[in-house]
C-alpha cells in the first residue's frame, strides 16, 4: 500500500525505454506507480522517432536495394522493373511504431501504472506538477531522455524537409537527389544509408578524421572503406560553419577542421546529426536544488540516487552512453533499489550497434582504450570472408576482433563487423558478464554453419590457433 501522505510510491518522469521499464518493474514489485509523459504516445524518442522507425526504414531500404541492384539476381531471383513506393514504406514504418507504442500502453494497464499525460515540473522533492495538477510521490525518477544537439548556423526546419534532424529524416516524402549528412556517428550513418539505398547521393561531413567516434580503431578504418565502396562520399576532418536556403536547395559552407579556405556544397536535403543532449531543462530542477554538470547531465551514485533524497535519475540524463538498452537496464535497477532490493548495472559491459549494412557492433574496451588503461593485450581477429555462413550468403565484409588481457586472458572487448553483428555481440556481452577468457569462448562449441563461429575463431586467434585462416 502507498503511504497515505503520497499519491504514489514512485512517479517516473518520462516514458521512454528507461522510464516505462522503471514504471512497469516498480509496479511488478508491488509499488503504486505513475508515469508522466507529454507525448501523445508512450515509448519516448526510441519508439516514436528513433530506434524503431529507423530500423523499419533500414530493413525496407535493404530489401529494395537487394531487389533493385542485383543481390537477389545472383541467387536466381529475377525482380525486373523494381520500383519504390516510398509512401507504402513509410506506412509500414508507422504501423510498427503504432504496434509497439500501443503495446506499452497495454502493459501499463496490465500492471496498473497510471499514465499522467502532460509535461512534469518539480515543485519540491515529492511534488510534481503535471498539466496543472499536483501529484505527490515518495520517490521520483527522472527519465526524460535526450534531444538533438543543434548546430550553430544550421537551423533545422523539419516541416520544409530541407534541413532536418533525425526526426525529419525519418519522414521525408521523397528521395533527395543529394543528401548531406553532418556527423559521421551512428545516427548519421544509419539514416544516410537508408536514403543512399533508396537512390540519393549521400555525402557525410565529419569534423573528426574518422567515422564512428568511440569505436575500436580497426572498426573505424574499415567503416570508411566499406561506406566509400557503397558509394558514400566522405568529407572527414571538415566542419560546417553555415547554411543558406534558396528555393529547394541548401548551400553549406565548409572549412577544414584545423582551419583553411572555405568552400560551398549544395544539397537537396541536409541531415544534422552531431549528437544528442540531455533533456534536463524545464523540469524545475532549481526548485529542488538539483544542479546539472557541465554537459547538462544529472550526477547519481551507483544506485541511481541523485543528491536530493528520494529523487533518482536514469538513462540519457545521466552520464554514460545514450543507448536505449542501457536506460532499460537502469530502469529495472532503479525500481529494484527503490523497492529495497539490489539493482545493479554493469556499465563496463554495454554493447553498442550501428544498424547499417553490414552492422558494426562492440562491447567493452577498444584496443586503444585497453592500452590506455594499462592493460597488456593480446588480440585475435578473424575475417568474415573466411566464415562459411557469410561466404554462402555472399556477405564477405567485416571481421571479429577479440581483445584479451595478456596475463589473465580475460576478455576486455569484442568488436564485430558483419551482416548480423548486432545479434552476434550479445554472446560476447554475456561471456564478458561472466568474466570469460578468450579460451572459454574458443572451447565453446558453436553451431555450424553460423556467423557466430567467427567469434569462436577470433577467440582462438588470441592464442594463435584459428583453424580457417
Amino acid at each position: 500500500m502507498a503511504d497515505q501522505n503520497f499519491d504514489y510510491d514512485v512517479l517516473v518522469i518520462g516514458a521512454g525505454p528507461g522510464g516505462y521499464v522503471a514504471a512497469i518493474r516498480a509496479a511488478q514489485l508491488g509499488l503504486r506507480v505513475a508515469c508522466a509523459e507529454s507525448r501523445e504516445t508512450l515509448g519516448g524518442t526510441c519508439l516514436n522517432v528513433g530506434c524503431i522507425p529507423s530500423k523499419a526504414l533500414l530493413h525496407g531500404s535493404e530489401l529494395f536495394d537487394e531487389a533493385a541492384h542485383g543481390t537477389m539476381a545472383k541467387f536466381g531471383i529475377k525482380a525486373e522493373k523494381v520500383s519504390l513506393d516510398l509512401g507504402a514504406m513509410q506506412d509500414e514504418k508507422a504501423t510498427a511504431v503504432k504496434e509497439l507504442t500501443g503495446g506499452i500502453e497495454f502493459l501499463f494497464k496490465k500492471n496498473k501504472v497510471d499514465w499522467l499525460k502532460g509535461h512534469a515540473v518539480f515543485k519540491d522533492a515529492h511534488t510534481v506538477d503535471v498539466a496543472g495538477k499536483d501529484y505527490r510521490a515518495k520517490n521520483v525518477v527522472i527519465a526524460t531522455g535526450s534531444s538533438v544537439t543543434p548546430l550553430p548556423g544550421v537551423e533545422v526546419d523539419n516541416d520544409k524537409g530541407l534541413i532536418v534532424d533525425s526526426t525529419g529524416a525519418l519522414a521525408l516524402g521523397k528521395v533527395p537527389d543529394h543528401m548531406v549528412v553532418i556527423g559521421g556517428g551512428v545516427i548519421g550513418l544509419e539514416l544516410g544509408s537508408v536514403w543512399r539505398r533508396l537512390g540519393a547521393k549521400v555525402t557525410v561531413v565529419e569534423f573528426l578524421d574518422q567515422l564512428l567516434p568511440g569505436m575500436d580503431g580497426d572498426v573505424r578504418k574499415e567503416a570508411a572503406r566499406i561506406f566509400k565502396k557503397q558509394g558514400m562520399e566522405l568529407r572527414l576532418s571538415t566542419k560546417v560553419t553555415g547554411a543558406s536556403v534558396k528555393g529547394r536547395k541548401v548551400t553549406l559552407t565548409l572549412e577544414p577542421a584545423k582551419g583553411g579556405d572555405a568552400e560551398k556544397l549544395e544539397a537537396d536535403c541536409v541531415l544534422v546529426s552531431i549528437g544528442r543532449r540531455p533533456n534536463t531543462e524545464g523540469l524545475g530542477l532549481h526548485n529542488i536544488d538539483l544542479e546539472t554538470n557541465q554537459r547538462g547531465q544529472i550526477e547519481t551514485d551507483h544506485e541511481f540516487r541523485t543528491k536530493v533524497h528520494h529523487v533518482w535519475a536514469i538513462g540519457d540524463v545521466i552520464p554514460g552512453p545514450m543507448l536505449a538498452h542501457k536506460a532499460e537496464d537502469e530502469g529495472i535497477a532503479v525500481a529494484e533499489n527503490i523497492a529495497g532490493q539490489t539493482g545493479i548495472v554493469n556499465h563496463a559491459v554495454i554493447p553498442s550497434v550501428v544498424y547499417t549494412w553490414p552492422e558494426f557492433a562492440g562491447v567493452g574496451l577498444s584496443e586503444e582504450a585497453a592500452k590506455e588503461a594499462g592493460h597488456e593485450v593480446r588480440v585475435g581477429k578473424f575475417p568474415m570472408m573466411a566464415n562459411s555462413r557469410a561466404k554462402t550468403n555472399r556477405e564477405p565484409e567485416g571481421f571479429v576482433k577479440v581483445i584479451a588481457d595478456a596475463k589473465t586472458d580475460r576478455v576486455l572487448g569484442v568488436w564485430c563487423i558483419a551482416s548480423v553483428a548486432g545479434t552476434m555481440i550479445a554472446q560476447a556481452a554475456q561471456a564478458m558478464e561472466f568474466g570469460a577468457t578468450s579460451e572459454d569462448i574458443a572451447y565453446t562449441c558453436h553451431a555450424h554453419p553460423t556467423h557466430a563461429e567467427a567469434l569462436k575463431e577470433a577467440a582462438m586467434a588470441v592464442t594463435g590457433k584459428p583453424i580457417h585462416i
